[in-house]
């Protein structure tokens, strides 16, 4: 598993992929949080917190997340490899979870940058250093299950189809609807069960900067859920 990890992590990076990822994150954070007259401008916001920051990031995550992962097995089913693959000593379950891992690592690594957001409140609050440290640690560890979520979605569509794109658009439905429609459809027939299929909902629990284990509970569920669902999905084509 850990010679797939990186041999998916460093792809990354041997084309302009990688480098492409974690720059256009950042730009779109710094334009929507610094430049752009939006809800989102920590100018206009008028207090000195990154909330605007975590809800900006599940979007940008919506589309970013897929176009990482549209390539792990799209690629393979392409090309032909993916039957190589699956016949070399390593069992599919480490196989998929070498993929999910490189891909997941990739999305950390475009998080660590933005940890000098931090510093930028703490020096724009009156008096510095007022922000509420627990609602940070718990929305950036909130970011990191939808992030698993979302990873585990992609690497899932990604066995759907051998055309990049179309396993592009079927991540983004998923994770939008993941995220967005449970909580929609709820609001709009009165299903109230709906409301715990939300990523968002669990999301903005985590966020609130207290760890309930039903949150936990649940982003594992969805993430596991999908690698066993891929690893399904690849079995049968042993």
């Amino acid at each position: 598993m850990i010679a797939i990890l990186k041999k998916e992590f460093h792809s990354f990076f041997a084309s302009p992929v990688g480098y492409l990822v974690i720059g256009l994150f950042l730009i779109l954070n710094w334009l929507f949080l610094w430049v752009f007259d939006n809800d989102f401008n920590q100018f206009d916001y008028g207090f000195a917190d990154l909330t605007p920051f975590f809800q900006l990031v599940p979007w940008i995550f919506i589309f970013l997340i897929p176009a990482v992962t549209m390539r792990s097995f799209s690629d393979e089913l392409r090309l032909g490899t993916l039957e190589l693959l699956l016949t070399q000593p390593i069992t599919t379950l480490k196989l998929v979870l070498g993929k999910f891992f490189g891909a997941f690592l990739l999305i950390l690594l475009a998080l660590i940058p933005t940890l000098i957001y931090i510093y930028a409140i703490d020096q724009l609050g009156n008096p510095q250093g007022n922000y509420d440290s627990g609602i940070l640690i718990g929305s950036y560890l909130g970011l990191l299950f939808l992030a698993l979520a979302y990873t585990a979605i992609g690497i899932f569509a990604s066995t759907l189809s051998e055309n990049q794109i179309v396993a592009f658009i079927i991540a983004v439905f998923l994770c939008f609807l993941f995220y967005f429609g449970f909580d929609g459809l709820a609001d709009v027939s009165n299903i109230e069960f709906s409301k715990t299929l939300s990523l968002q909902r669990h999301f903005q629990s985590i966020s609130r900067g207290v760890l309930d284990s039903r949150d936990l509970i649940y982003f594992l569920g969805v993430a596991t859920a999908f690698i066993a669902m891929t690893t399904f999905k690849l079995e049968k084509k042993r």
